[in-house]
């Protein structure tokens, strides 16, 4: 005889869980207590819920084993939301055990009642609330084998008064693992018969191809195909590449984006890659995805192949003919070095001592701030190879794209299809958990820290060893660029920010602030090598812009169009005051 929030507890237990973020609550005491007796089991209380669940999302990414979060009755639960969210668009496997309202209380209008499978049905692949104690080995079962399958979010709900219940069953089994799944013989004929028609083949990979880095350079290698790498692409694939161009898109480079218009056919492997602006026009498309429901949905698909990455690469390499003709593929990567060269002297701490340095000044003195770019190559020359990345949707996601390899065995993590703000810190939490040894970086805007500041408190309590880096410009910089492309003068985005060093240390963090380039690199050195968690403030200049891979007309004259009206109400601004 057991009760229903130890069979609970010990199931996830038994299955290899270690870690539940989540906020104690009513609902939940007789859960949170079978954690507490559970030794397995370390409870992390957040300051928010949607940190939890963020963090839980971390880990399912990092390990692919399901991450567990809590919430306890009404906003409790509702707190979860966001994070869940990201987990959803992330095809992260987590479990949110929500609690509830004393079960002959339900529909009631009770005290703090949400109707969580309502609320949660558009976020969850599985969502149910457990009415009697005999549902729920099997709910939970259901609910863990769901989230596996569909790559998604369980929400099991447990009333405050069944929690506690006595219970005589069995516990559940978890199934985790996934079918490898390969196309058919004559789908890869198909594919064959397309891409060897082809003078010139230009390869677009994306996440789903991680673990099929040989494979993809292979066939990369046989094609003699430039390869454009979506952010999540990079992973496992960046380094030693001698195909890859560099991304697409709002981060990305011309190099990539001529890669893709010069072609004759794309191949796109494992990407969803969201913006459809960006893809090629009039080529023939043949898309590898193990989600037949991404294929086609972005751009139109003349030949669709749903299958695992590695497994239908290399069912497809023995039937191309190895293209001997390379001009496609080194047109492409001289456009790609070029680019890169010119980006190198932006990270250049001694490009800012320079004439072009000094012009900038002299025009705007808010230039005298750190480039963004100093900062990121910084962080790439100290971070360990094996270090986890996580970064704030804005800006600060922009300079790791450009500047942060990932090599050796290094791990990126972020609200890429969510596009959260404030997830780089939660996320932070969640990988540190998995592994206090391994270096895990959380790549911070000012906008993106300051809405989860309270989890600062989380790191010290749980003396997490995680290296926070802000890239503090006083700025909403990703909307302020998105305004002045559009030709509208920049509005409500500006922070008036603190000395963040001093808000850490008043947490119990080990803080710096630095304001001078010439002091970043030994900054970031010692900050990744500092034992223990560690904040730093690095002041950066808000003018710097980041164009995309293939800029129009219509976003460079509104972006002058939009600086000539911030003049002008500056000016007005300064009359008024004298």
């Amino acid at each position: 005889m057991t009760t229903v929030a130890s069979l609970l507890v010990t199931s996830l237990a038994d299955h290899g869980v270690r870690t539940v973020w989540g906020v104690v609550g009513d609902a939940l005491n007789p859960i949170t207590d079978a954690v507490r007796l559970e030794k397995r089991l370390r409870w992390i209380d957040v300051r928010h819920e949607e940190a939890g669940a963020f963090a839980a999302g971390a880990q399912a990414q990092l390990t692919g084993t399901i991450g567990v979060c809590m919430g306890t009755v009404g906003p409790g639960a509702v707190h979860l939301l966001n994070g869940l969210y990201d987990a959803k668009k992330s095809h992260a496997p987590v479990l949110a055990v929500c609690g509830q309202v004393p079960s002959a209380e339900l529909g009631s209008d009770h005290f703090q009642e949400v109707d969580n499978d309502a609320v949660f049905r558009d976020v969850a692949e599985f969502c149910l609330t457990v009415t009697d104690p005999a549902q729920l080995p099997y709910l939970l079962e259901l609910a863990v084998n769901t989230a596996y399958a569909r790559s998604g979010v369980a929400v099991l709900t447990v009333p405050g008064d069944i929690g506690a219940r006595p219970l005589s069953a069995a516990g559940p089994r978890f199934i985790a693992q996934r079918p490898e799944t390969v196309p058919t013989w004559p789908l890869l004929d198909q594919a064959a018969h397309l891409l060897d028609g082809a003078a010139k083949v230009t390869m677009l990979v994306g996440a789903g191809a991680r673990e099929a880095r040989e494979e993809v350079l292979a066939v990369a290698d046989a094609l003699s195909a430039p390869m454009v790498l979506t952010l999540q692409g990079k992973e496992e694939i960046e380094q030693d590449n001698p195909f890859q161009v560099g991304q697409p898109g709002p981060l990305g480079n011309p190099a990539a984006q001529h890669a893709l218009d010069d072609c004759d056919v794309l191949l796109m492997v494992g990407t969803d890659f969201p913006y459809r602006d960006w893809y090629p026009r009039g080529k023939t498309v043949v898309q590898i995805d193990v989600e037949g429901a991404h294929i086609g949905r972005r751009v139109p698909v003349d030949l669709g192949l749903v299958g695992d990455s590695a497994a239908t690469l290399e069912a497809l390499l023995p039937k191309l003919t190895t293209k001997p003709d390379r001009d496609h593929l080194a047109r492409s990567h001289r456009r790609y070095e070029t680019w890169r060269e010119r980006q190198q002297h932006l990270a250049d701490p001694d490009y800012e001592a320079g004439v072009a340095g000094r012009v900038r000044r002299q025009f705007d003195n808010r230039a005298r701030a750190i480039r963004p770019e100093v900062l990121a190559a910084a962080i790439d020359r100290h971070a360990k190879a094996d270090a986890v990345f996580t970064s704030d949707t804005g800006m600060s996601t922009v300079w790791f794209a450009r500047f942060v390899t990932l090599g050796g065995n290094r791990r990126l993590l972020g609200s890429y299809n969510l596009g959260s703000t404030a997830n780089a810190l939660p996320q932070a939490l969640g990988a540190a958990q998995l592994d206090r040894t391994r270096q895990t970086i959380a790549l911070c805007g000012d906008g993106g820290l300051t809405p989860v500041m309270g989890e600062l408190l989380t790191v010290v309590d749980h003396d997490l060893p995680v290296k926070i880096v802000v890239f503090n410009n006083s700025r909403l910089g990703m909307i302020k660029q998105e305004q002045e492309q559009s030709g509208l003068p920049e509005f409500g985005t500006r922070l008036k920010n603190r000395d963040l060093a001093a808000i850490a240390r008043a947490c119990g963090l080990h803080a710096v602030r630095v304001e001078r380039a010439a002091d970043v690199d030994s900054a970031v050195r010692d900050a990744l090598g500092h034992h223990g968690p560690v904040l730093l403030d690095v002041v950066t200049n808000a003018d710097e812009i980041a164009l995309p891979s293939a800029p129009t007309a219509a976003q460079v004259w509104g972006f002058a169009r939009a600086k000539a009206k911030e003049r002008i109400a500056s000016a007005h601004d300064g009359d008024a005051a004298r």
